[in-house]
């Protein structure tokens, strides 16, 4: 029983509530005053993948500039919008921050490159992927508790991390790979989560590509959304220096989509009325959504950062180096599992004698996409 001077304001009917929650693989007595969902958010940010995002690329290799983002200031930012949006339409906003600071557990070192490199190491054995991975992180990685493995966070939770998955894939998870295969919705609060990891990284990219000047605000014109603020900006705040031009830029862009996304959800919401978890999972299409012309816009700036930013031939440098630091690392285990710490290679040679060289490279898998950046690079130099 949760204390009554912790009650939370009430939640629409279509919101994931505790009470009709499928709860967690190992079942556990309630805390006295936190519930369920807050639980689940304390232990991803106590646990040991989320305090190593910090060291983790989103762009720009941590050591590289003090002020871009990291995997960790990145899933702060997608909490703090995905909570905004949840508030106004009365979802769970305790369910919507764990899902958002837990979605990039599984993250390799230098960002995307990273995650490439890995899923052609694994490809004779499944392949890699970072958001299949971070399910795995709190369902058995993290080893901080007697009585189970990972966090045991609840149903709602993992549900949400795990954004999209094949269907292969799906049939070897149980319960929560369930919907991919009878093509259900997650809940409301998963779908949030989703779309506010689209407006954080797009918007805040594009502000690191900015301060990197590897993106001009010249070339951005050409871009509706940037635009459309950029100029808003010029007009009421005249003579402004560029760096708080930048800021109330992306200030705006975000403003902009975010009330978009919370005055078209609302529409949508009023539309389907659902009125519970498992009428929104029925729903043929997400309700969470941007209206058609912001979803364009938004769409137009993620496919010019691909080939403005993304594709930038500094960045590019940086990819070719995670590639090489990468593979190198995977084959140097693989070949050699005592050479990874005592625990990672006691699992590798144990996973090897139930299940052959892919068990054997899973673990190994696993303990490069744990590494920080900086970690990975001195391991590379050992």
């Amino acid at each position: 029983m949760r204390s009554s001077s912790c009650s939370l304001p009430p939640l629409a009917l279509y919101a994931a509530q505790e009470s009709t929650s499928r709860g967690r693989c190992y079942p556990e007595p309630g805390h006295a005053y936190r519930g369920e969902y807050q639980r689940d958010r304390d232990r991803v940010i106590h646990s040991t993948a989320f305090r190593r995002l910090v060291y983790k690329t989103q762009v720009f290799v941590n050591h590289e500039g003090d002020h871009y983002r990291t995997r960790l200031t990145h899933s702060l930012e997608v909490a703090q919008i995905a909570r905004t949006v949840a508030g106004c339409l009365g979802l769970n906003e305790q369910l919507v921050e764990a899902i958002c600071l837990a979605h990039d557990l599984g993250h390799t070192p230098f960002g995307h490159a990273g995650q490439d490199a890995l899923n052609e190491c694994m490809e004779p054995w499944g392949g890699f992927e970072h958001n299949l991975q971070s399910l795995r992180v709190v369902d058995e990685l993290e080893r901080k508790y007697a009585d189970f493995p990972g966090l045991n966070l609840t149903f709602e939770t993992r549900e949400g991390i795990l954004k999209h998955c094949s269907r292969r894939n799906a049939q070897n998870l149980g319960a929560i790979g369930g919907r991919f295969l009878q093509r259900q919705q997650p809940g409301l609060e998963a779908q949030l989560a989703n779309l506010a990891d689209e407006i954080a990284y797009n918007n805040h990219d594009l502000d690191d590509g900015l301060r990197a000047g590897l993106l001009s605000i010249e070339e951005l014109g050409a871009v509706d959304l940037f635009r459309e603020q950029h100029d808003r900006v010029c007009r009421n705040h005249p003579g402004i220096d560029r760096r708080a031009l930048i800021h109330e830029t992306v200030r705006g862009m975000i403003n902009q989509v975010v009330t978009d996304l919370v005055d078209t959800s609302r529409l949508q919401l009023e539309a389907a009325q659902p009125d519970s978890i498992d009428a929104v999972r029925e729903q043929r299409q997400p309700l969470i959504r941007f209206s058609t012309p912001i979803a364009e816009q938004h769409l137009a700036l993620k496919r010019y950062l691909h080939q403005s930013l993304y594709q930038h031939e500094s960045v590019q440098l940086m990819t070719v180096r995670a590639h090489q630091v990468v593979r190198g690392l995977f084959e140097r285990f693989m070949a050699d599992p005592q050479a990874m710490p005592e625990e990672h290679a006691r699992r590798a040679l144990q996973w090897q004698q139930e299940s052959g060289d892919e068990g054997k490279a899973r673990a190994v898998a696993d303990y490069v996409a744990g590494m920080t950046d900086r970690y990975a690079l001195a391991a590379c130099d050992d």
